[in-house]
Order: structure tokens, then C-alpha cells, then sequence
């Protein structure tokens, strides 16, 4: 039989009724321990809380279960990407809220604004994360056991797996064997010898893949939750030659977990030393951002060294397990203001808030609680207006260029009280002018508003003081987060992505060589696999190995077939012998004559003549007990004695 020949099972004869028993233990056992995932029993559990208690134990660490959960766990994120969430954002909530009336109190009752703290998200987080243990421990002690194991003997008929070949060869039972160990080590085969088999078995990764991307699940499971328990993240806005200090105190706003602690906080600051801004000025991408980069000066715990370093769009500095992310950018103009006896009451930068992204324009709120007017009065002042980075006249109260082409300050001026006295916190941002009155010009009918360049000034009426427009520095924001999961989340994904290649690409098999005496003095080699699942190459991995014991264990040369009885043509009276003979030599000597022996006639071989052999005509020698006569003994190619005989 040819090396490469690969039968199945379904091509095999039926094996007798007697041993059909014995034979699918045998296949059983082949085909044992090929996984690790836990047997499949079949028990009704006992009336009573403990045997529901184990029941409901089974159908929770079951894999069908750990699917779903992971299911519903994927379907439970998508509310929370599109419903707006408290943690994130609660301005976008409350205005959400305020055009959703009749939502509103549904969403609120399924606590879909705040969805990864809800009771139900919490509740598939965890009972995936303890199906996902309860898996993976029985699991795993079962692999260790397999790992210590051998691979099982080979099965009585290895004809019934679905990959078989087998030759016939000279080589020695033992000399075969020991080959086939060489062959299969060098393979990476664990190897069993057992009497006159050897047992392989090779893809132990794939278990590991599986085991690898299950612990991996639950490494994530642990890093988003230690993610969310002690994190902190918070926003801070600095300007140029400003700093900061890591203290709860420093942050403009912060959010935390639920097991962070003010103490945990870790001891380092930085100060922007510049920022620089650079736009283009042409073309569809005008006004786009080309430089964004803040230039910080940072510093590590309490007494750490200075260092000098850039921040950017998607670079952000890593300091102490925390990132610092470079978000918005804009102007504070520099103003000075002096009271009515002329003593400086404020002097420098006054953050603006962006009113218009593309170009910066910005609203203008200026508070001076301390104030004093001409006469000495005690007094509060405040100034409203815009920051226009751009100025064109004509265009409007609008800057029309983010960069500092024309930069232009427009102020109005108010005086009363600030509301800032009774205790309720206000908006740095916005002026409350409820009680306070607007600043007239001298004919009590125009209000009282003046657009300044960098050096100008402008005196209130009445003597009331005067503000200063100095210059203008630029600020910008930084987010400063704190994940402790973020690197076991990062080692989780890539150790589930590595363990899911290993599990899908990874086959587990197992190969079987058998090298018995036959009957004829020669070696009958037998090979046989088997795959966990449904292996594709596995015929062509054992025709590969087929072909290498080959080499050490050569195919043994076919036999010639004796000719049959009554084949041969006798000579016929008058013909030389010697003509004849060299008449075959001309010929194929397997043929012996123009036609086929094992043919005997023209016809179809099975047929001999025109009647059938079997029912022991003259034409076939071995059914004819008569003495040979020159009829029985005419040439059978030739139709002319056959139509004689």
C-alpha cells in the first residue's frame, strides 16, 4: 500500500459484533484527556439547599453561563456609551435631563446615568468574574494531572482512526520503533512506548492558550475594578509661569473612587514655563493647529530634581504612576487695576473663558471685592467684557484668527456688591449683576465700555479708578489621571488575545506507530492519529511522518505473482520454440503473450469466454477434470481456436 494511503473509519469493514465492545473502549481511552474541559455529567440534584446550592454552583461555572454574562456584560456598555453619565460628565447630564422630562425618571429608576456603579451592572460583573474562578480552577488541576500523565496505548485496530497508512518493510520491530521515538522527539512529541507500539501526543499549548485567555478575562475583570475603586482624575488650568502641586486642593475639579484616599495622592508638581501655539493661515485647514506643545519644568516627590520636559496632544507626562494629558489652550490678558486713590487693588493675568474654539474669542469676568472709590468709600467693582486674540472692526465682536495678530480687550465696568460676601460659592467666570449698577459716561445716557490695546488704559467715571491692558500670556489645561489597573488591563488584553491565537490555531493530536512480524518474515508497519477536533492537516502530518520512517524503515519490494495454471499458451505442432521464445522476448515479459494471461481471452477476465468459468466450461483449465486434448490446449487469445474448442 502506498506510504501516503489515509483511510477513515467510515471505509473500514464493519468489525464483528463480538468485539465491537472491546474496541470502543479502546477508542475511548484513545481518545480520553484530549481536553480539560470538565465532564459532563448527568445527576439530578438531592431536594434540599444543598443540593440546589451545588446545581446552581455547576450551571454558574458552566461555560454556556460565562458566555452569556460575558454577553450581557458587552450589552450593559452600550447604555453607558450613549446615555450621558454622571462620572463623566454631569453638566451633559443635567441638560440631558432638561430635554428628556418624561425619560428622565425611567433612566433614573434603571440607573442608566450612572451605569458601571448600578446595582445590575455590578451584579454581571461579578458573578462572571466567580464563574470565570470556578471554571478555571477545576481546569487547571486537570491539565496539571494530563501533564503528568502518558499518552494512552495504542488501540488494538488502528485502522478504525481516522488517519491510517501502513507498508510492509525488512527493517527490524525495534529498529522501526526507535526510529519512530527519534522522529517524534525531534518533533516535539511526548512519547510512550507500550509492547510493540509507540504512543505520541503533541499540541499541550492549546489547553494553555485556553487556560491563558480565561486567567487573562479575569486579570481584566480585576484591573478595570481596581481602576475604578482608587482612581483619580482631575483638571487643572495653568498659566505661564504658573504651577502646580499634586493636592486635592490644586485641582479645579476632581473625581475619585470609591476606596481613594486623600493620603494616597503622590508628592509631585510641575509649572508651565511656555506654551507654544502656531496655526495655518491658508488653504481648506486654515486656522488647524501645526504646534501645540506646553513647556514644563517637573519635579518628583517632595525633594526631587527639577527636570525640563514637553508636553503634546496624545504625549502626556508620566510621573509617579500618573499621566498628565495637554487638553485646551488660551489667553490671559495681563490688567492692573488702581481704585480712586490710586492704590493697585489687582495686578495680573485674568484667565478668559472660550466662547468660540475655532478662534478663541474669549468672555471676560474681572472681580475686585477690595475697593475703594475717590472719596474712600469702601466699594465692590467688577468688569465684564471680551478678549479678542484677532480684532478686525468690521467683522464684529468676534476675533477672526486664533493667533495674536491684533489682540484687543473690551471691557465694560460695574460697581455695588459682588454677592461674594454671603457665603454661597460663584463661577470665576460669571458676574452677578443683580445688584450691582453699569458704569455711564458723562451724559448718564451711554453705558460705559471701552476696547483696549496691549498698552492702553482706561479711567472709570467719576474718578473711580482706572484699569490698565499690560500684555497677555497664553494658559492652558491639563487632565492628571490615576489608573492602578491600567497596566494589568494592558497585560490582560494582550495575554487574552495570545491565549485565544493558541486555542484557535493550536490542535491537539495524537499519533500512534505499531511494528509487529508478519507472517511472510517481514515488518508490518502501522501509523495512525487522532485529533481532538477536526483536524484538516492531520492526514498530511502523519503521511509527513510516514515519509521520514521511510528512511530508516524502507518499504519492502512486492513479490512477483506466481502464473496462474492454464494460462500459458502451449506451443502448437510445427512451430519452433525458439521463434516463439523470441517472439515474447519482443514483448512485455509480464504479459507473456500478445494478450494479457490474466486476461485468458478478449473478453473481460471474469468472464474467461463466452461462458462463465463458474459453470466449469472447456475454456477454463481449473474447472476441467477431463484429460487435455489439442482443443483444451489451444491458445485462448487466439478467437479462432476458441471458437474450435
Amino acid at each position: 500500500m502506498s506510504t501516503t494511503d489515509t483511510d477513515t473509519a467510515a471505509g473500514q469493514e464493519a468489525p464483528p459484533e463480538s468485539g465491537a465492545t472491546a474496541e470502543e473502549r479502546e477508542l475511548g481511552a484513545a481518545e480520553s484527556q484530549l481536553s480539560t474541559a470538565p465532564a459532563e455529567e448527568i445527576n439530578v440534584p438531592s431536594l434540599g439547599p444543598l443540593g440546589w446550592a451545588r446545581w446552581f454552583w455547576r450551571q454558574l461555572t458552566s461555560m454556556r453561563v460565562a458566555l452569556l454574562l460575558l454577553l450581557l456584560l458587552s450589552l450593559g456598555t452600550i447604555p453607558g456609551s450613549l446615555v450621558p453619565q454622571t462620572s463623566i460628565d454631569q453638566l451633559k447630564v443635567q441638560d440631558f435631563q432638561e430635554r428628556h422630562p418624561t425619560l428622565t425618571p425611567i433612566y433614573e429608576k434603571l440607573q442608566l446615568f450612572h451605569v458601571y456603579s448600578s446595582v445590575w451592572f455590578s451584579a454581571i460583573y461579578l458573578l462572571l468574574f466567580i464563574s470565570l474562578i470556578g471554571c478555571i480552577v477545576p481546569r487547571t488541576w486537570q491539565f496539571i494531572g494530563q501533564l503528568r500523565g502518558r499518552p494512552p496505548a495504542a488501540p488494538r485496530r488502528l485502522t478504525r482512526l481516522p488517519a491510517y497508512t501502513t507498508w510492509r518493510s525488512e527493517a527490524e520491530p525495534e529498529q522501526v520503533l526507535e526510529a519512530a521515538r527519534k522522529i517524534m522527539k525531534r518533533r516535539r512529541f511526548r512519547i510512550h512506548g507500550s509492547g510493540d507500539a509507540v504512543a505520541a501526543e503533541k499540541g499541550y499549548l492549546r489547553e494553555v492558550g485556553n487556560l491563558l485567555f480565561h486567567i487573562a478575562l479575569i486579570v481584566l475583570l480585576v484591573s478595570f475594578a481596581a481602576g475604578q475603586l482608587w482612581k483619580t482624575e482631575g483638571s487643572t488650568l495653568i498659566t505661564e509661569g504658573g504651577g502646580f502641586s499634586n493636592s486635592v486642593t490644586q485641582y479645579d475639579d476632581i473625581k475619585s473612587g470609591q476606596l481613594f484616599n486623600n493620603d494616597d495622592l503622590a508628592p509631585f508638581g510641575f509649572q508651565l514655563d511656555r506654551f507654544t501655539a502656531t496655526y495655518e493661515r491658508s488653504g481648506p485647514q486654515m486656522r488647524t493647529p501645526r504646534t501645540f506643545r506646553a513647556d514644563v519644568s517637573y519635579w518628583d516627590g517632595a525633594d526631587g530634581a527639577t527636570r525640563k520636559t514637553s508636553i503634546k496632544v496624545n504625549e502626556p507626562l508620566e510621573i509617579s504612576g500618573y499621566k498628565v494629558f495637554l487638553l485646551n489652550h488660551g489667553y490671559s490678558p495681563v490688567v492692573t487695576i488702581r481704585d480712586g486713590k490710586g492704590n493697585v487693588v489687582h495686578q495680573g493675568p485674568v484667565v478668559g473663558l472660550p466662547i468660540d474654539g475655532a478662534n478663541l474669542t474669549e468672555s471676560m469676568v474681572i472681580k475686585v471685592p477690595d475697593y475703594r472709590d475717590k472719596n474712600g468709600k469702601k466699594d465692590q467693582i467688577g468688569f465684564q467684557g471680551q478678549f479678542l486674540p484677532t480684532w478686525v472692526r468690521s467683522q464684529g465682536m468676534f476675533s477672526v484668527f486664533p493667533a495674536l495678530d491684533n489682540p484687543t480687550l473690551v471691557l465694560t465696568a460695574y460697581h455695588g456688591s459682588l454677592g461674594v460676601d454671603g457665603g454661597t460659592p460663584q463661577s470665576v467666570y460669571q458676574l452677578d449683576k443683580s445688584r450691582m449698577k453699569q458704569f455711564m459716561e458723562p451724559d448718564g445716557k451711554t453705558k460705559f465700555a471701552r476696547a483696549l490695546k496691549v498698552g492702553d488704559s482706561m479711567k472709570l467715571p467719576n474718578g473711580a479708578g482706572t484699569l490698565s491692558f499690560d500684555g497677555v500670556k497664553e494658559w492652558a489645561s491639563f487632565q492628571i489621571s490615576h489608573k492602578p489597573g491600567d497596566q494589568g488591563a494592558l497585560i490582560g488584553a494582550v495575554a487574552a488575545l495570545v491565549g485565544l491565537a493558541g486555542s484557535l490555531f493550536i490542535q491537539r493530536r495524537r499519533v500512534w506507530v505499531r511494528a509487529v512480524r508478519g507472517d511472510d518474515g517481514t515488518t508490518v508497519v502501522e501509523m495512525a492519529g487522532l485529533g481532538r477536533s477536526e483536524y484538516a492537516k492531520l492526514p498530511e502530518e502523519l503521511a509527513d511522518l510516514a515519509v521520514r520512517l521511510q528512511t530508516d524503515a524502507p518499504p519492502a519490494p512486492e513479490a512477483e505473482p506466481d502464473p496462474e495454471p492454464g494460462r500459458d499458451s502451449p506451443e502448437e505442432p510445427g512451430k519452433d520454440s525458439t521463434k516463439d521464445a523470441g517472439k515474447d522476448s519482443s514483448k512485455d515479459p509480464s504479459k507473456g503473450s500478445a494478450e494479457d494471461p490474466s486476461k485468458g481471452s478478449a473478453e473481460d477476465p471474469s468472464k474467461g469466454s463466452a461462458e462463465d468459468p463458474s459453470k466449469g466450461s472447456a475454456e477454463d483449465p481449473s474447472k476441467d477434470s477431463a484429460p487435455e486434448s489439442a482443443s483444451d490446449t489451444a491458445d485462448p487469445a487466439d478467437p479462432a481456436e476458441g471458437a474450435r474448442a
